[in-house]
């Protein structure tokens, strides 16, 4: 029963590899495959295809459920319902609209919606809006977050952005937006947002800087509603019946132990009510109702087949929560906590058993950390010894009976106030032990490489009798000594990477590494963060030898303050740096200026009679082997004939761009003068700029120039000195997003 039952969910996890979906005949065959199997008695195989059909069939009416191509980018009329919490950032409203339609086209049920300079938005209301659509689509880069699957899993079937609208009907049933802003009224040191966050799940009123805190010292979860919360809550009614019992104040007639299930169930109900029933909630309630199903009846079942179960009903439910890092992360810290503790000969004490529980916790996921591209905390274990408590027995427990007693005069203001001042205390502790160091990005591993690691994190992970354990200290090790990604002596790996409407290039030699530009960057978002540093890291770069930024526009500079708190930068070179912060230490972009890294050469030019902007854009040519590749940034048209008097060699065989390939620039003189065989164009998809341009691509065809694009083809990736083709990012198939052209 047990083997059946997980090959029904490796069927079913098995979605998560296909680069495509098989289309609904082939489903047919398979489902009918499956029962024959099945009829045949041959029931791993017949389940392990059943679950593939199934997941299939939940992801064919997930992709159906989005926005037609023929509407991506339309502006329509439609109505709906706002859903969840809004998030209001500054002027900017975020919220969700669910029943979308609309008169002109069949719509998705489900809307991620931004309105710039609205007015406020509550949960219940009903609104009439003029929505500008797009399809749910995410940059692709090395090691990157998917928001695509993502936004699929969350059943998103498309963004946009409102440009007008009315309130049609007002707010009902929203006690929950209500809750939140009698939350966010507690001034109790600023945090209202962090207590909305704790017991609604609204992480919109966390500051960037408090989320980067708790990044960096492992306690995301604390403020994150998942089955730590809710089993805390859950756990502390059943003890409660428990303790009633052993001292004999239950009452004899109700049996004490169906009793205390059926109340920490409830509670857990109750929970999930105030935080939304969003999917770590559900799945943590399925996984609280089996265990304490498994506790009234089926102790003799062991403590494995509880787990397998959950995790196979919480598939059934939603076959794409396999998407999620979430799912996994919840399931593999629960499966490592059952082989700490189940089968050990001779007990711990209790500070042992929490101390190792925090630790093999860490050490557990580390490869699913590793294997999802998500930082690390170094500090995490020791951090979490003092903190989980502190949220579970002090703040959470004050919060709850505040957020209850709201309606009795002081009582629950009071009650609110202490939690707050809790978290207060507790964010100036982890303030302090972030600066420390920032979070530890994994490098990227091969397959062989992290399998071995996985067995290594196993060896560790059993009792300390077993023989041979040390050896996963070794196999552990590969961390830190994993092989380095680097290009041979005499080329240079070039990464255009995907940063939407901007630019950031990677250029890396056998033992030196370049960024050229860092992507864009507006208020507290910025692609340094969210690209680049992952990007680098997951390539296996820590340092940088030198970041060039182009110019000071914010698309191309907007990520360097990022770099430069994450990464060691040894040095800094602009086309403008008198218009950076004095703080990043930029030196003058000097023309002629030129070096020479692992056999692979180096050339900086700027017009010196550049007026501010994109003219003043630092220009860099990196040739290996022959082969050349220009980085032009922004130039202009002017700034092209500039250079082309320079009288230094323009020729190229790769050319960035100019300017994302606006009318503005790659002017026919300059394109015939460079000559390159291709154009590697980043830009945004569906950007207001219209970049790049109609006329310059058609110019672009007319010299025999193949562009390649990072909005269509995701991060592009050039082995400068080997004269080979392109290598693009969204070649790599995903059912859940669009293949580039050609493939």
């Amino acid at each position: 029963m047990r083997t059946a039952t997980l090959a029904l969910a490796m069927g079913m996890v098995c979605l998560r590899g296909l680069p495509a979906l098989p289309s609904l005949g082939w489903l047919m065959a398979m489902a009918a495959g499956a029962a024959l199997l099945l009829a045949v008695r041959r029931w791993h195989c017949g389940l392990f295809l059943l679950g593939l059909c199934w997941a299939c069939l939940h992801a064919h009416w997930a992709t159906n459920e989005q926005l037609a191509p023929a509407l991506d980018g339309q502006t329509l009329w439609l109505e709906g319902e706002v859903v969840g919490l809004p998030a209001a950032n500054g002027s900017t409203v975020r919220f969700e609209l669910a029943d979308a339609w609309s008169r002109r086209a069949q719509l998705p049920s489900h809307l991620r919606l931004a309105w710039y300079g609205g007015p406020p938005v509550a949960s219940g209301e009903r609104w009439r809006l003029a929505v500008k659509l797009k399809r749910p689509r995410a940059l692709v880069n090395p090691g990157g977050f998917d928001a695509q699957a993502w936004a699929l899993a969350k059943g998103v079937g498309a963004t946009g952005s409102v440009k007008a609208g009315e309130r049609v009907r007002a707010a009902r049933l929203a006690w929950r937006d209500g809750l939140r802003q009698r939350l966010l009224a507690v001034d109790s040191q600023q945090q209202g947002g962090t207590l909305a966050a704790l017991l609604l799940g609204d992480g919109s009123g966390v500051s960037r800087q408090q989320w980067e805190v708790l990044q960096a010292t492992g306690t995301v979860h604390l403020l994150v509603i998942s089955g730590q919360h809710v089993g805390l809550l859950a756990g502390m009614l059943y003890g409660l019946v428990a303790l009633l019992a052993r001292i004999g104040c239950w009452p004899a007639r109700w049996p004490w132990l169906p009793c205390a299930c059926a109340l920490a169930f409830a509670g857990a109900l109750a929970y999930g009510l105030l935080a939304g029933f969003q999917v770590p909630v559900r799945r943590a309630c399925i996984m609280i109702g089996l265990v304490l199903l498994w506790r009234l009846r089926f102790r003799h079942l062991g403590v494995w087949w509880p787990l397998l179960l959950a995790f196979t009903l919480v598939l059934l439910v939603d076959p794409l929560v396999s998407l999620q890092p979430g799912f996994w992360l919840s399931f593999i810290a629960v499966a490592v906590l059952l082989l700490t503790f189940s089968g050990r000969l001779g007990g711990w004490r209790w500070w042992q058993a929490w101390t190792r529980a925090q630790c093999c916790v860490a050490l557990g996921l580390l490869p699913v950390m590793v294997a999802l591209a998500l930082p690390v905390s170094v500090s995490g274990p020791l951090v979490n010894l003092l903190a989980v408590p502190w949220i579970s027995l002090v703040v959470l427990p004050m919060a709850m009976a505040g957020a209850v007693l709201l309606p009795v005069p002081w009582v629950g203001e009071t009650l609110l106030w202490l939690a707050g001042g809790a978290l207060s205390g507790l964010f100036q502790w982890l303030t302090w032990t972030a600066e420390w160091g920032p979070p530890w990005l994994p490098p990227g591993l091969s397959p062989h490489v992290w399998l071995v690691l996985v067995m290594g994190i196993l060896l560790l992970l059993l009792p300390a009798g077993v023989p041979l354990r040390w050896l996963g200290v070794l196999m552990l090790g590969l961390l830190l000594f994993s092989p380095r990604q680097a290009p041979p002596a005499g080329q240079a790996d070039v990464w255009v990477l995907d940063v939407g409407q901007g630019l950031g290039v990677l250029v890396r030699t056998a033992h030196h590494q370049l960024l050229y530009d860092t992507g864009p960057g507006l208020g507290e978002i910025d692609a340094g963060a969210s690209v680049v540093v992952p990007s680098l890291v997951a390539l296996g770069v820590r340092r940088l030898d030198a970041m060039i930024i182009s110019h000071a526009h914010l698309d191309h500079s907007g990520g360097a303050g990022t770099v430069l708190r994450r990464l060691a930068v040894s040095q800094t070179l602009a086309g403008e740096p008198g218009s950076l912060p004095a703080a990043w230490h930029a030196q003058p972009c000097k023309p002629g200026r030129s070096w020479e890294w692992d056999g692979v050469k180096f050339v900086l030019w700027r017009w010196p009679s550049a007026v501010p902007g994109n003219p003043a854009s630092c220009v860099l040519w990196v040739e290996a082997n022959g082969e050349r590749l220009l980085l032009s940034g922004d130039l202009d048209a002017a700034a092209e004939k500039a250079l082309l008097a320079s009288g230094l060699p323009v020729q190229a065989n790769w050319l960035q761009a100019p300017h994302h390939g606006s009318k503005t620039s790659s002017s026919k003189p300059f394109l015939e003068a460079v000559g390159p065989h291709t154009a590697l164009i980043s830009r945004g998809h569906g950007n207001t700029f219209g970049h790049p341009h109609a006329a310059v691509l058609a110019r672009y065809r007319a010299l025999g120039i193949t562009p390649h694009d990072t909005a269509e083809e995701g991060a592009l990736r050039v082995r400068l000195g080997a004269h080979q083709p392109v290598d693009r990012q969204r070649a790599q198939r995903r059912f859940w997003r669009e293949a580039p052209a050609g493939l």
